[in-house]
């Protein structure tokens, strides 16, 4: 799992669950689909020109503009139906070399909103090229998928509140879950996933008028651009992948790589959280560590009641915790929340720290007509206001779910989970359990495509710059480098000394190195370093509340 939403990238996923997760990775891969296959007609997606017009919606800035690209729902069958794409821009503001296509990370965040909060860390940009994103397949206003939220069973397809002591109920309850998911998302959750989304960027790529793809990816869109570059080498331009995402670790991994992650990043929180009188777990050290675990639990057996009609239980409080801890510019923020919640019970701060989640939110369905077969093939875009309130963890759990092949059956889940529990416990007594239920999430799905394991590697396109973090607690440092050593001679490392989430928007050296290689093709040499920087957070944290 991953996800960086706001324009400051932000989560992913996990370390060794050694011998433990072993017997979890036995199922079968399914079969590849031939190379030498026919290859159908997609003549008229890439004849197509992008229109665009100001974007409509009172949150939205006046010179940002928008626009949709249509793509087929099936590649493989691209009559069967047509789904849209919603894109936005800043126009370059001199002479422009193209686009740069931005990809803020998730899955399942959507990039229109993204850009229309925290456009301005990219006008620099706009200095050679339009700066454009949009929302992937599933995703925002391009047919967003949706397990109905407010559900018991979407909370716990969710991951959300998920009761690990009865796992035969639980894995039940999953099941009925990925069949409701699949009741409500349509028929893009057939056809969704990064191996389709990275076809799409190829679409967008022609239809924006560029013989390359220039691409910034943060978090998840590395993932992304990796896939593009194996799928269309040649027409890799100035690319750049920050926090570096796994192509290989299994899920289970993942979730272990990300608890400690968190957990390291919440004891760091910790140590400068207990130096401030306002803290709400007071300014012994060991005692705050202890009362953040002690709160989690009295929350999940007590849930307080939200403004929105439903409940914020121990899960939903890590979650809202764990999207604050990817950058210690929210760490002032986090601490307020924490001050509400423990003085007050009031959970409206920790709650806008979420996107998506498991609450109990009217969902508004949106969507392009259907024809008599129910299949949606309409091309248009669906409204703001109507993306599904649980598009963001939805579109999340289908995405990985879709780039991963590994099924293990009931047998093995229900043998091998008590000591999954204990080994994610013991890599964080808070974030432990909430990362374990990533392992769960795709039970009673389709597995999903191998063809990232096995086919993104040896790719031999332009020089990518890969940007990791050391104290990144998302995509640890050494996924850069295995990703680094997978995609081989095209791949050029930057390792950032310092925390966070990417570089990009918390390091200075990052972001100039960045912007030297996407406006002027300079790159540093691989293996080459930035210094931690001194941010200008440590200065305003300790603030009156």
């Amino acid at each position: 799992m991953l996800v960086k939403l706001s324009p400051r990238p932000a989560m992913r996923r996990c370390a060794g669950a050694g011998a433990l997760t072993l017997a979890l990775l036995g199922s079968g891969l399914p079969t590849a689909a031939a190379a030498d296959q026919p290859q159908p007609d997609l003549s008229r997606f890439y004849r197509q020109k992008v229109s665009w017009a100001r974007c409509e919606g009172p949150d939205m800035p006046k010179d940002l503009q928008c626009a949709k690209v249509t793509v087929p729902i099936d590649y493989a069958h691209p009559g069967a139906g047509t789904l849209g794409l919603a894109l936005a821009r800043y126009r370059a503001t001199g002479t422009s070399r193209g686009s740069v296509l931005l990809n803020f990370g998730g899955p399942g965040g959507a990039g229109i909103p993204a850009l229309a909060t925290g456009g301005k860390e990219f006008l620099e940009l706009t200095n050679g090229y339009d700066v454009v994103t949009f929302d992937p397949r599933g995703v925002g206003r391009s047919s967003p998928v949706s397990c109905g939220q407010g559900t018991e069973d979407a909370s716990a397809a969710m991951g959300l509140n998920a009761d690990i002591s009865h796992p035969q109920a639980l894995l039940k309850k999953l099941r009925r879950a990925a069949d409701q998911c699949a009741r409500h998302s349509g028929p893009v959750l057939r056809h969704i996933g990064t191996v389709n989304a990275a076809r799409d960027l190829d679409v967008i790529r022609q239809a924006l008028g560029d013989k390359k793809l220039n691409y910034l990816g943060f978090s998840y869109g590395t993932r992304l651009g990796a896939v593009y570059a194996a799928e269309f080498p040649h027409k890799v331009g100035r690319m750049t992948l920050d926090g570096v995402d796994t192509l290989t670790e299994p899920l289970s991994e993942q979730g272990l790589a990300g608890a400690e992650g968190q957990q390291t990043a919440l004891d760091d929180f910790l140590d400068w959280c207990t130096t401030d009188i306002g803290c709400p777990f007071g300014q012994d050290r060991r005692a705050a560590g202890d009362q953040v675990v002690q709160l989690v639990r009295s929350l999940d057996e007590n849930p307080v009641p939200t403004d929105f009609g439903g409940t914020f239980s121990g899960q939903d409080l890590v979650g809202a915790i764990g999207q604050a801890l990817y950058s210690k510019e929210m760490w002032p923020t986090l601490e307020r929340a924490l001050v509400s919640l423990v003085e007050d019970g009031d959970t409206r701060r920790l709650l806008s720290l979420t996107s998506g989640g498991g609450f109990a939110v009217p969902v508004r369905q949106g969507g392009g007509g259907k024809s008599q077969d129910g299949e949606r093939r309409d091309s248009g875009l669906v409204d703001a206001q109507d993306v599904p309130a649980d598009n963001l963890p939805a579109a999340l759990m289908a995405i990985n779910c879709a780039d991963d092949p590994d099924r293990p059956t009931e047998a093995q889940i229900t043998r091998d989970l008590k000591g999954l529990q204990a080994a994610y416990d013991k890599a964080s007594p808070v974030f432990g359990r909430f990362r374990l239920t990533q392992l769960l999430m795709c039970f009673g799905r389709p597995k999903g495509t191998k063809f990232i394991r096995d086919q993104v590697k040896n790719v031999h396109s332009a020089k990518m710059l890969l940007v990791g973090t050391r104290g990144d607690p998302a995509t640890p440092y050494r996924w850069t480098e295995e990703t680094a050593r997978r995609l081989g001679p095209s791949a050029v490392v930057l390792d950032n000394k310092g925390e966070g989430h990417t570089g990009y928007s918390s390091s200075t050296c990052v972001h100039r190195k960045v912007i030297d290689f996407l406006l002027y093709g300079t790159l540093p040499p691989s293996g080459s370093s930035c210094p931690a920087d001194e941010n200008d957070w440590s200065s305003t944290a300790n603030t009156t509340h």
